[in-house]
């Protein structure tokens, strides 16, 4: 990722530069991926249970028609552990989840996860398939604005994001091979795997660009950082790149531990925000509102604890934060 860019985006920011801990922290389950069909199990164990929409704090504060129907659709891309990931039995899981748990009680409703790969999410919110698309998306400028990054050009009206993390951008290689990448310029004349729409893939390019003659970068982009894993552990690729925490989880858990490593520092800090339909100001500011609740009574920190991410942690929700 590179300035003016984002991670799982279509710009070159990271997820989280500050989350140091996870690489040492968390207790985390395995991953998982799905297709684009409704999970019955989104979120933690509580999120099964209908919300008494009645005795909710803040259930006044949204759009009437969701609070009528007591669910607030979520586009996500359900591979990307320790954001939002299946455990053994198929539930979801994550950060995400857990988070949105705690606001729907807020709210008085279910958070209902929907799996989607990553570059559709945007689209399924214009079409209205989703309410919001919470996914470790990176909120930029140019999604704000509804702009392609490689392009310029304006693709959609945009969204606005309500901000509740920050990560940065990491490099990893297999264990024990790291043919001495510490930096992206020491990827030209590598293969590097990352997730298809992500800011490492952005970030990729713009790095690509910059190799010299006869020192060509190689990227391979994949429906999910799975796939690139995958590649990568059985020799197809010399580095991977993803957002920190995904990062790092991955090289704690792969393979026992023994599949990655980390190289190099992370890059370009940035916000991950809830992505919400412009005209839908309403909900927006129910999403933030229920975000600042669960800041206030301690349950967020306690969700980014249970995670390992306590340094990815934000004080107050921030709307439109991206730069």
């Amino acid at each position: 990722m590179t300035a003016g860019k984002t991670r799982r985006t279509t710009a070159l920011r990271t997820r989280t530069t500050a989350v140091g801990a996870i690489a040492v922290a968390g207790a985390l389950l395995l991953t998982g991926c799905g297709d684009q069909t409704k999970d019955n199990g989104s979120g933690s164990g509580s999120d099964s249970e209908k919300t008494n929409t009645n005795s909710a704090p803040l259930a006044d504060k949204l759009p009437e028609d969701i609070r009528k129907a007591g669910v607030i659709k979520v586009g996500s891309d359900i591979a990307y552990a320790p954001v939002e990931f299946k455990d053994d039995s198929g539930k979801t899981v994550g950060i995400d989840p857990d988070l949105a748990d705690a606001m729907g009680k807020q709210l008085g409703v279910k958070f209902e996860f929907e799996n989607g790969t990553f570059d559709t999410l945007l689209g399924g919110l214009r079409s209205k398939r989703y309410d919001i698309a919470m996914s470790a998306m990176t909120d930029t400028k140019d999604r704000q604005e509804g702009v392609d990054s490689d392009t310029g050009k304006k693709v959609g009206e945009g969204v606005d994001f309500v901000d509740y993390f920050t990560a940065g951008v990491s490099i990893y290689t297999k264990k024990g091979d790291t043919q001495d990448i510490a930096t992206w310029a020491d990827l030209c004349g590598k293969k590097v795997v990352v997730q298809r729409g992500t800011v490492s893939h952005d970030l990729a390019k713009a790095e690509a660009k910059k190799c010299a003659k006869g020192k060509t970068m190689s990227i391979e982009a994949f429906d999910n950082d799975q796939q690139a894993q995958t590649r990568l552990r059985s020799g197809g690729a010399d580095a991977g790149s993803s957002d920190f925490p995904v990062a790092a989880y991955a090289v704690k858990t792969s393979g026992g531990g023994k599949d990655f490593e980390l190289v190099g520092e992370q890059v370009d800090a940035a916000p991950y925000g809830i992505a919400v339909a412009k005209s839908n100001t309403e909900l927006r500011d129910a999403v933030k509102a229920a975000l600042d609740a669960v800041i206030a009574n301690g349950e967020y920190d306690k969700i980014i604890q249970k995670w390992g991410v306590a340094d990815g942690a934000v004080k107050e929700a921030a709307i439109n934060g991206g730069k």
